[in-house]
């Protein structure tokens, strides 16, 4: 039925929270966190130059900016562990952080498959039924039943693959870990893969570990990875990178190493001890000591006190003989006579805090941490394999996964580019750049409002970025002019020092700002602008803060050449009229900026009095406010809500449908209901019917031959779709193709392309073949093929961050062959940012927008 609620699938939902790469990489994406509703989208630094540059905020230009009333986000919080399948919490507490929703541009281009414990073991129980000689295992293993785990497939499938390619970017010494990898047996890998995925940094008790069903001898196996082994001398020397001096202390590789760390020979602090207990354990620890706190934090610093103070008496520890049964309580005859005075030997005191650490030790038992040379050594491996420095659990199983559902995918190329990072120096570059954008996000955005000392930080750092930048900026683009074929380097850049580099310039110039050192910021942003290779998503941005300094600032900071002050400003108006227009003129400066842009230019018009006939008309353009529509229903209210235990901004209601029966529905349900009885057709599909337009209109775009971005044969979309290399790389085909829907052409390439893949539901982004043909087929009809054009154009050029945020109801009227966009709102809900824009992205295109707010004429308790 047409108006019944369709969801998009899981997959496509771009729920804009930022996941957490590896630990020990310290690296942080470009793409911020949504901010909260009511916060200033220009006050962050990630989006100091993507503000919308009303007079009122022109007015406040002149402000000194260093000592701003500043509301930065807040610290992003991320999952430092991912859960296990069989362990518990290392420390018996919840964990209350956010799940980790953020999918790499691999997972992203694969299609949706289930990742859950049961989809493994249904995985796991096929395989085992295999015989062993029908087929050979990843790495050239056979299978053997109980002896192999998906995720050790997938953990070797991304090692193999990548020593396959590119085993020009490792060493001797690397290659020999990698040797010994391999000679592990499968309980020794298994365990190291599954606290791979766990708190890799964090200390783990061997006995809590739980992984029972796999590994039947936990000791041993754990025993095998601390075991040291030797490696072979490494011809590769150590490389200065800018903003870095040296690698962080313990990644590099030596003579020797352990895959794992024993507690036993690492652990000798009472603060790295204390780390291992839970709050149970420290609680009786305390009562030991004789020390007292309201919580963890406060007993642990009474403890290390007591333990300063009583730093030169000698304490008997506990034996190693003794185990955790027979170690006594506080309290006991046993745990007194701990307490007892000796002296070794020599007659010096022993402190008091290896009796702690013994016996924090002994109540442990041993305890297993990955080392950290061969953990980040494995975590570059995946970097290269996966193409992101982001990547999960789920990363690692839903590549096989796919390969094993039973679907049918799109016809493409594969090529599996091998020359991503060209020489092993560029990929130790790209990560020390990680890490240096790293330490500045940390300042900037993870910590508050900054400090002036953390300000200066950054732009130290930023002036020894910056030389570097200009030198691999100059070889990009000689890649670009003579090596790259046509589109083939915008995919590839993302992996160049320089484009993170360009990121850290981009926070450079907003500290520039910052300190008022506004010339030094435009000439940066001038640079910024003169590149055409990356971050061209920024550019509107750059365009808009460029002309404001140009208008507010330039001119009392430059030459006057002989004019008086009013003369000056006037220059420097027509130089912020002329970026503006050339922000306009720019093809890769997105849609989004244009309206920012072109209320810039009728303002500066005005201001420098040009004639009428003369000045810009962007009367086409001109946004129009969604019309507000009120729909009268009975809502249903549980006691519950009633007591206020469930009453919070934005919460789901529940209504009484009755145009359809009478029964339970959500608001959405019942405004659509409302709107069938003025005679409009609809679906409840929140950008789901957007994405399936895109998906048919730009199948044969989505799929068109560029080098890199099909690493799998397993694909629904391309590696770059969800990037801003995407719309650049294909810029001649996405312009056809929106001239053709612009001509009314819309209608034939769906029909043609629901003919060629209907049948095999074929897998492709966003595209949802459970929409009826016909529905589709009016839906383009009552489309004005501009404004579908449009519509289309955003799609390609900002993919991820445009996918969420369309409105909920799409509504078309077959009659009057008009379409209408209705995004429904209850009480105490509003309006978010990313609505806010696309609402200006219809109404900009000409499409009819209506805010329809639903009010409970009548409260039903459930």
């Amino acid at each position: 039925m047409v108006l019944e609620t369709r969801r998009p699938a899981a997959h496509n939902q771009m729920l804009g929270y930022l996941i957490k790469h590896p630990p020990s990489t310290n690296f942080n994406d470009e793409f911020q966190t949504p901010p909260p509703k009511r916060l200033k989208r220009f006050e962050s630094t990630d989006s100091s130059y993507s503000r919308s540059t009303s007079d009122e905020e022109d007015k406040n230009a002149p402000r000194s900016p260093t000592c701003p009333k500043s509301h930065l986000p807040k610290p992003i919080l991320r999952r430092t562990e991912i859960p296990d399948s069989e362990a518990e919490s290392d420390d018996g507490e919840e964990d209350s952080l956010p799940s980790a929703t953020r999918l790499t541009d691999l997972e992203s281009a694969l299609p949706p498959v289930k990742t859950d414990k049961e989809a493994i073991q249904e995985y796991e129980a096929t395989r085992a039924a295999e015989e062993p000689d029908m087929r050979q295992r990843l790495g050239q293993r056979k299978w053997v039943k109980g002896k192999s785990s998906i995720y050790v497939d997938a953990f070797n499938l991304a090692l193999e693959t990548v020593l396959e390619d590119e085993q020009h970017l490792f060493d001797e010494a690397e290659m020999g870990l990698f040797t010994c990898w391999r000679n592990l047996d499968y309980e020794a890998q298994y365990l190291y893969v599954r606290l791979f995925l766990r708190k890799v940094s964090a200390w783990h008790r061997i006995g809590g570990l739980g992984y029972f069903g796999d590994i039947a001898d936990l000791p041993a196996a754990a025993e095998i990875l601390q075991t040291t082994q030797a490696l072979p001398s490494s011809s590769a020397t150590l490389q200065d990178n800018p903003g870095e001096l040296e690698p962080p202390e313990g990644t590099s590789l030596g003579v020797s190493f352990t895959f794992a760390d024993s507690s036993e020979q690492e652990i000798t602090t009472l603060e790295e001890a204390t780390s291992l207990l839970k709050l149970d354990e420290l609680k009786t620890l305390a009562k030991d000591a004789k020390v007292q706190g309201k919580n963890k934090r406060e007993l642990l610093k009474a403890l290390r006190r007591t333990s300063q103070k009583q730093g030169g008496l000698s304490w008997r520890g506990l034996r190693r003989s003794d185990t955790e049964e027979s170690t006594v309580s506080v309290g006991s005859e046993a745990g007194e006579e701990c307490a007892e005075f000796s002296e070794n030997q020599d007659g010096v005191g022993v402190s008091r805090d290896a009796h702690f650490v013994r016996k924090i030790l002994t109540s442990t038992g041993p305890c297993i941490r990955l080392s950290l040379a061969p953990l980040k050594l494995f975590e570059r491996v995946h970097l290269v394999f996966y193409r992101s420095t982001e990547w999960t659990e789920k990363s690692l199983t839903t590549i096989i996964l796919a390969r094993i559902s039973r679907r049918n995918f799109p016809q493409y190329i594969v090529s599996r580019s091998t020359n991503i990072f060209p020489s092993r120096s560029a990929l130790l570059e790209f990560e020390a750049s990680i890490r240096t954008q790293f330490r500045i996000d940390s300042i900037l955005e993870f910590n508050g409002n900054p400090t002036k000392d953390g300000l200066q930080r950054v732009l130290d750092i930023f002036e020894e970025v910056y030389p570097r930048w200009k030198v691999i900026l100059e070889e990009e683009q000689r890649k670009e002019d003579r090596v790259y074929e046509s589109g083939e380097g915008a995919y590839l850049r993302r992996f160049s020092p320089a484009w993170v580099y360009t990121r850290i310039i981009h926070k450079g110039a907003y500290v520039l700002g910052r300190f008022r050192m506004h010339k030094r910021e435009h000439e940066t942003l001038s640079e910024l602008l003169n590149q055409h290779l990356f971050h061209s998503a920024r550019r509107g941005a750059w365009y808009q803060r460029k002309a404001l300094l140009e208008e507010h600032y330039l001119a009392a900071l430059s030459a006057s050449e002989g004019r008086n002050v009013e003369a000056q400003k006037k220059v420097w108006k027509k130089i912020a009229l002329r970026t503006c227009e050339d922000g306009l003129r720019d093809r890769d400066c997105h849609l989004i900026y244009h309206y920012d842009l072109q209320k810039r230019i009728e303002k500066l018009e005005r201001g420098l009095r040009v004639p009428k006939r003369q000045q810009h008309s962007f009367g086409h353009v001109r946004l129009v406010k969604p019309v507000e529509k009120t729909v009268e229903g009975i809502r249903i209210e549980s006691l519950k809500k009633r007591r206020g235990s469930d009453v919070g901004r934005g919460g789901k209601t529940v209504w009484v449908d009755e145009m359809e029966g009478g029964g339970e529905c959500s608001v959405e349900a019942m405004c659509l209901s409302w709107y069938r009885g003025q005679g409009w057709k609809g679906y409840h599909s929140e950008g789901g019917i957007v994405r399936t337009l895109f998906g048919y209109l730009f199948y044969d775009v989505l799929f068109v031959y560029v080098p890199n971005v099909f690493q799998t044969a397993y694909q629904t979309c391309p590696l770059d779709l969800h990037t801003d290399a995407f719309y650049p790389t294909r810029v001649s085909e996405v312009n056809r193709r929106l001239v053709e829907i612009a001509n009314g052409q819309a209608e034939s390439l769906i029909r043609e392309l629901h003919e060629k893949e209907s049948e095999n539901k074929t897998c492709v982004v966003g595209l949802d073949w459970n929409f009826e043909l016909e529905d589709l087929v009016d839906i383009v009809k009552c489309f004005d093929g501009e404004a579908l054009a449009t519509i289309c154009k955003v799609m390609a050029q900002e993919y991820r961050q445009r996918g969420g945020g369309i409105p909920d109801l799409f509504l078309w009227h077959p009659e009057k062959r008009e379409v209408m966009f209705s995004e429904v709102k209850s009480e105490n809900d509003r309006l978010s940012d990313t609505q806010r824009l696309w609402i200006h992205v219809l109404t900009g295109a000409g499409v009819k927008v209506e805010l329809c707010n639903a009010v409970a004429r009548e409260v039903r308790n459930s």
